[in-house]
């Protein structure tokens, strides 16, 4: 009898174990940071928690001089940085599409930024924007641009991090949609080739309409992994100078790692999770929409 109730409940025992994990490992974090979310805490006293409602989120909403520009500030860099990288990939991924002597190295090189440590990569950044003796301050030197203060300036502090993450991130986009050119059917082009079709329009009419799902695809990838952005931005800045390019993350981790206000480090999260959600949401709805 029970090998009977076993064959007939075997598509639900197996993956059992995965569905625990997931249970365990994501959902409990996730509730656990919620009902946090509605206590005062903070590490730094022997006060127990106390339960202030929503007070947290009122205060976050609408009394913290800090939030909204945070929140500001990481839609602006994600944004950005997954604009500039969704073109540069494309860009380079049609040109590794192509045969020329010496692909495979000029490939392998240009992928080695995607798998750097984050936070080696920002301290080698910091050497390169120091405004005496850095190198991007050399080269403008070379066109006769005064230097720049870079991560020192309020005004460029943002640009010159969305610089760094496209330096790092470009690859792997250009890496999901080399792999979508190099599953596109030929005959199209074939038959494109026989009514006599220029390059530039095989490109604009067969190409980039077939490669919209693999776009849409890094574009998904990129936008979530940018809204976490937290290791470069750290490393870099720690989210000065004066706040300038302090986004959720940093903001969330200042407030429970340096104030020790741990129960609106909880209601900041809950507002992020919402807003990642909402966003991954939207772009996979995209995504089906172009599919259709």
């Amino acid at each position: 009898m029970f090998s009977r109730w076993l064959e007939r409940n075997i598509k639900y025992i197996f993956p059992l174990p995965a569905v625990l994990f997931v249970l365990i490992m994501m959902v409990f974090p996730i509730a656990y940071t919620l009902r946090l979310s509605f206590f005062d805490w903070s590490m730094s006293s022997l006060v127990p928690p106390q339960w202030v409602g929503i007070s947290n989120y009122k205060s976050l909403l609408f009394s913290d001089p800090r939030f909204w520009p945070s929140i500001s500030r990481t839609f602006v860099f994600t944004i950005a940085a997954v604009l500039v990288e969704t073109v540069l990939g494309i860009i380079i991924a049609l040109f590794f599409n192509q045969d020329f002597k010496g692909k495979n190295v000029l490939k392998t090189l240009f992928l080695l930024p995607m798998i750097a440590t984050p936070v080696a990569i920002g301290l080698v950044w910091m050497l390169i924007y120091e405004p005496n003796i850095g190198f991007a301050n050399k080269v403008l030197s070379v066109f006769h641009i005064s230097p720049q203060l870079w991560l020192a300036s309020p005004k460029q502090v943002m640009a010159s991090l969305i610089i760094v993450d496209v330096w790092q991130w470009t690859p792997m986009v250009a890496l999901i949609v080399l792999a979508g050119l190099t599953s596109l059917p030929t005959e199209p082009y074939e038959a494109a080739l026989v009514d006599g079709a220029t390059r530039w329009q095989m490109l604009t009419r067969i190409t980039l309409p077939l490669l919209k799902p693999t776009i849409l695809v890094a574009v998904l990838l990129r936008s979530i992994d940018a809204l976490k952005t937290f290791d470069i931005i750290y490393s870099m800045t720690g989210g000065g100078p004066d706040f300038h390019s302090e986004t959720i993350n940093i903001y969330s981790f200042v407030q429970g790692f340096s104030y020790f206000k741990l129960g609106m480090t909880s209601a900041l999260l809950m507002i992020f999770f919402v807003l990642v959600l909402a966003m991954s949401m939207i772009l996979v709805s995209i995504r089906k929409g172009g599919e259709a």
